[in-house]
């Protein structure tokens, strides 16, 4: 997944949650900036698993940008994709 495909599906998921999309760029804070609390937290790492499949924890005290947010997407998704070598394949068997 590349990048933009995380922030639109990250801004899908923010704006299902009555956050105007206009408010929503890269470098915007979650709590700082929009003014989410914990609940709404969760709301956003439940829809990732929703449509995304990934397990991403953003519960922490320490206050994320979208683009970190996307980051983290991609490399969740990246860690879900792995495909095992001919020789762990070989190993398993």
């Amino acid at each position: 997944m590349n990048t933009q495909k995380a922030m639109n599906t990250l801004k899908a998921i923010l704006t299902e949650l009555g956050i105007p999309e206009e408010s929503i760029h890269q470098d915007t804070l979650l709590h700082e900036d929009l003014q989410l609390d914990s609940t709404e937290i969760v709301e956003i790492s439940l829809g990732l698993k929703r449509r995304l499949g990934i397990n991403l924890k953003l519960e922490s005290r320490q206050d994320m940008t979208i683009a970190q947010i996307c980051s983290a997407i991609e490399t969740a998704i990246l860690s879900s994709t792995f495909v095992p070598s001919v020789t762990e394949e070989s190993a398993n068997k």
